[in-house]
């Protein structure tokens, strides 16, 4: 196989430094949008070893270089004694680095095996005994964020999973507070598509540790809404981006939850609302909608 000529390094170099100010952009705006990082704050990244962990402390570290105020960061990576886990990788990559880090060893993966019956999905339960651990070390190591990183896709695969099985409009939010309220978890990758991510980890050569380590992975139902989402963008493009974009523009006088809207205040004389009907109606559909007016206007 012939070695790239000088063109096509050079189209490779562009197209990589394009990925990656397109990454830290993303990341940039997520940040300042939703506050996630102030002066003076620690940031604890937790790494798994897969491409998104790997993706956020390396945007992460490049931001906290151009940043207008000061942060740190350390990483904190878990040992959950997987069979067969390489538990020298985070360690020699981090060291690499030059950077701060905590590798943490708790035997959850045998807790799980003896909990979850056979044949069944360990994640749910591997996921809470991850957490808990990750906050104690927050704890410890002084951090003030407790970063993940989840992405883009992330967050719409976990609003179709509890519309389809939960019965719920949730998502996963780019700020909140953690479990046990001491914590704040930021989610710097929120806009972040996980297709750039898995480019992004090709071109920096990150030493990638499968999560398929259980054995359990191929009967998530996230695998299922993964599935749909893709085959969604290939046959309508643009329209996960719609979707994504309608989390932000939420109108809860057009949904059904009395929690969220006094829907007994509403009365024949009282104001208008800002949006009326118009949530049902498209914009562009202008034509219809002058047609609409001209029936609904009385001859004189």
């Amino acid at each position: 196989m012939n070695a790239p000529d000088h063109k096509q390094l050079e189209k490779q170099r562009f197209e990589a430094n394009k990925l990656e100010k397109r990454l830290c952009r993303l990341a940039g705006q997520a940040i300042a949008d939703f506050n996630m990082i102030e002066a003076g704050d620690r940031v604890m990244v937790c790494l798994s070893g897969g491409k998104d962990s790997y993706g956020l402390l390396d945007v992460l570290l490049k931001l906290r270089a151009r940043a207008p105020v000061e942060f740190s960061i350390v990483a904190v990576n878990l040992d959950q004694k997987h069979p067969g886990y390489p538990a020298h990788v985070l360690p020699d990559y981090l060291k690499s680095l030059g950077i701060e880090f905590r590798i943490a060893e708790q035997d959850t993966y045998s807790v799980v095996k003896r909990l979850v019956p056979e044949g069944k999905t360990m994640c749910s339960l591997c996921s809470r005994l991850r957490r808990g651990v990750l906050y104690r070390l927050a704890g410890e190591v002084g951090a003030t964020r407790i970063a993940l990183g989840h992405h883009r896709d992330d967050i719409l695969e976990t609003f179709f999973l509890n519309l389809f099985f939960a019965g719920k409009l949730k998502a996963m939010p780019p700020k909140l507070g953690s479990d046990d309220g001491k914590h704040v978890v930021i989610r710097p990758l929120a806009y972040v598509k996980e297709q750039d991510l898995a480019r992004y980890a090709a071109v920096r050569a990150f030493p990638i540790i499968p999560c398929d380590l259980c054995g359990s992975q191929d009967q998530l139902q996230r695998k299922q809404v993964k599935q749909m989402l893709r085959l969604w963008e290939k046959e309508f493009p643009g329209r996960i981006e719609t979707i994504f974009n309608s989390l932000q523009r939420v109108v809860p006088s057009h949904l059904l939850d009395r929690e969220l809207f006094d829907f007994p205040a509403v009365t024949a004389g009282g104001s208008a609302h800002a949006e009326g009907d118009k949530a049902f109606d498209p914009e562009s559909f202008s034509s219809l909608e002058s047609a609409l007016m001209r029936i609904q206007t009385p001859p004189k």
